[in-house]
């Protein structure tokens, strides 16, 4: 710690290992032996830790997870005015798609010292290993759960250039990674990091639809995604309107087709549409609709 870091009471963020109990920190080992009191996201996860790293000490625990953190943040920042409050999550770094957020924003208000042990990391562990750029990178957290909502996400994303770091559920890769597929490109780079420092860890590479397929026979275990940042991709309107109108004889809907080749090229995503309905239109013999009419459309 720094000298600042070393006087007074604070309230402490420290990371535990993500899978292997060998990358503990010697630094996290003394703070568990020493606490007097634990802010921890999951209390049984806690416990097992101190038995698992062969600490002796049992200090006072506080339950602190997502749905109580903002009931609990005041009440926490005022212990670590106190004495020292060591705040943990069941792995990795808090305040990292993990409680602490909140806790940290209190009290940095209520003018109360933070500071951190750090150690592993799920994120920058998963984009080591990837293999693909890492001197910029964002991380996105998890996807939406529902599939118009993770669409919509991965939209507002295609043209992101730098490469992006999910996390996600086993039960919903296939699925995640077949949207990425389809608004990306079939052909985006991207690696799924599984079980991470554990027996089984996993690392696979490849392009996203061959990861969906992978993915489709099932997967176990937490889960990291990396996925390539998007190539400046140059169209014009044409080449665009074929790839709307493959889109929609797989079975994707005309908007959302025209929405997604949009988020990819930059091309005008009503432009896109129009040109595509027409052609539509004009290969089915029916009578194209008024310009007003079209102008008209729920275009999200």
């Amino acid at each position: 710690m720094s000298e600042d870091c070393e006087t007074g009471t604070m309230i402490i963020l420290a990371a535990t290992p993500i899978g292997n109990l060998g990358d503990a920190s010697a630094r996290l080992v003394e703070a568990l032996s020493t606490a007097t009191v634990v802010a921890a996201e999951d209390t049984r996860v806690t416990v097992h830790l101190l038995k698992a790293l062969g600490i002796e000490n049992r200090p006072k625990l506080i339950s602190l997870h997502d749905h109580n953190e903002r009931q609990k943040a005041a009440e926490l920042v005022e212990i670590g005015r106190d004495t020292d409050l060591l705040v943990l999550s069941d792995a990795g770094m808090p305040t990292v798609s993990d409680p602490g957020f909140h806790l940290v924003d209190a009290a940095a208000a209520a003018g109360v010292q933070v500071t951190a042990i750090p150690g592993p990391s799920a994120v920058v562990t998963a984009l080591a290993v990837s293999g693909l750029p890492t001197d910029r990178f964002t991380f996105e957290g998890f996807l939406p759960r529902k599939p118009g909502d993770r669409r919509s996400a991965l939209r507002e994303l295609a043209n992101e250039r730098r490469t992006m770091v999910f996390f996600e559920s086993p039960n919903r890769l296939a699925a995640s990674l077949t949207d990425v597929a389809t608004v990306f490109g079939a052909e985006r780079r991207v690696v799924v990091c599984r079980e991470l420092t554990k027996f089984y860890e996993e690392v696979k590479r490849g392009t996203a639809a061959e990861l969906a397929e992978w993915a489709a026979g099932g997967v176990k275990g937490e889960i990291c995604v990396v996925i390539a940042g998007a190539e400046v991709r140059v169209l014009d309107l044409e080449t665009g309107v074929a790839e709307v109108l493959a889109l929609v004889a797989g079975g994707i809907r005309l908007k959302d087709a025209a929405a997604d080749v949009s988020a990819a090229t930059g091309l005008s995503k009503r432009d896109l549409y129009e040109a595509a309905l027409s052609r539509k239109d004009g290969a089915s013999g029916v009578a194209k609709a008024p310009k007003a009419a079209q102008m008209d459309l729920p275009l999200n």
